[in-house]
């Protein structure tokens, strides 16, 4: 999904992205621990996604030792047409099916979810 926002992003982006849409002017710690990484990580990452103009990093008015993050018009507008992308292909693959076994899917994928967060808090 990166890649169909812009050509140099890597995979992570994408889910870092749409975390900084939900969240506006979240800062880097936050998102560090958001995504269980490193500082220096989402720093860099941070560094790539303001180097092609998708976020824009801001001194916290509340802690000039931090940043806040926000999109930038273009990164929300990449954002929101890749996501309407993603949805329009999502419901084209699935529109031979049934009613019910798109509901099972979403059942399915909803356990699966969860089960994969209680998993990673145990660890």
């Amino acid at each position: 999904m990166a890649k169909r926002i812009h050509p140099d992003l890597d995979a992570s982006a994408y889910p870092l992205l749409a975390h900084i849409a939900v969240n506006p002017g979240v800062r880097g710690s936050d998102l560090a621990q958001q995504f269980g990484v490193g500082r220096a990580t989402i720093s860099r990452q941070l560094a790539r996604l303001e180097s092609v103009g998708m976020v824009c990093r801001e001194v916290d008015p509340d802690d000039s030792r931090g940043q806040i993050i926000t999109l930038t018009e273009e990164g929300a507008t990449l954002l929101r047409t890749t996501h309407e992308r993603r949805v329009d292909s999502i419901s084209q693959a699935l529109s031979d099916w049934s009613s019910d076994d798109v509901a099972a899917l979403a059942g399915l994928l909803h356990r699966y979810s969860e089960d994969v967060v209680r998993w990673q808090a145990t660890r």
